[in-house]
């Protein structure tokens, strides 16, 4: 049986909660639902997020 791996916060031990989060680059935002800490707010970018669909929205607007 698989065991679940819950992140927690490094500065508040705190495990992370799903949180509808904005995103801003070069002036525009995006929401997206992330991890996030319920005492400081500390947002975790999961790797594939990062390399995926906002490296595909930072080209889209550096072409523009």
């Amino acid at each position: 049986m698989a065991e679940e791996t819950t992140l927690r916060c490094c500065a508040c031990n705190l495990a992370l909660e799903p949180r509808k989060t904005t995103l801003n680059y070069m002036g525009h935002g995006f929401s997206v639902t992330l991890p996030r800490c319920p005492g400081c707010g500390q947002v975790y970018i999961p790797e594939a997020l990062v390399s995926g669909r906002m490296l595909e929205v930072e080209k889209q607007l550096e072409e523009k």
